[in-house]
């Protein structure tokens, strides 16, 4: 007979999936600062960079909370995301709307990273890890005030930039 998955397994793996997810990001995102024409987006995607090694780091310590391992699980949503921004980057190559489509990518990533802290925030919150807690919303508040960041940027300037150059 199977054993039944509990609230618990399913917590761990999808710690895993968005471990292997942060992994992907942080090789990601010196390819889409290297591609951004903008010198602000540019910045944002290295200060997201830098913020993604404290976030890999913070997940480490809760796998140790948990008891197990850090381990990686393949993803094939942030894999998808990922490609989506290198087709990007290779077909707007050079083209005025390049920083938009690099970032309207760049946000698809972190409302992908809301979504996953937020619901291991609240599993960890009902099974008891508080530790697991406290390093879960510190990474959330971390995306949001990201992909907030993101927006701004995008509403202030990139979008304008790229329909501008384009008329």
């Amino acid at each position: 007979m199977a054993t039944t998955k509990t609230l618990e397994d399913l917590f761990h793996e999808t710690l895993k999936d968005i471990y292997y997810a942060e992994r992907k990001i942080l090789k990601a995102l010196p390819k889409m600062a290297r591609a951004a024409q903008d010198e602000k987006l540019k910045a944002a995607f290295q200060q997201h960079k830098d913020e993604t090694e404290g976030q890999v780091e913070r997940l480490q310590q809760v796998f140790e909370i948990i008891g197990k391992r850090p381990r990686a699980k393949t993803c094939p949503a942030i894999d998808g995301i990922v490609e989506e921004s290198e087709e990007i980057m290779e077909e707007f190559k050079g083209s005025p709307a390049l920083d938009a489509g690099l970032l309207a990518a760049a946000q698809a990533v972190e409302h992908y990273e809301i979504s996953r802290y937020g619901t291991l925030k609240a599993w960890a919150l009902q099974l008891g890890y508080n530790d697991a807690v406290k390093l879960l919303d510190e990474t959330l508040s971390e995306e949001s005030k990201t992909d907030e960041a993101l927006t701004k940027l995008a509403e202030k300037a990139v979008n304008s930039a790229a329909q501008k150059k384009a008329a």
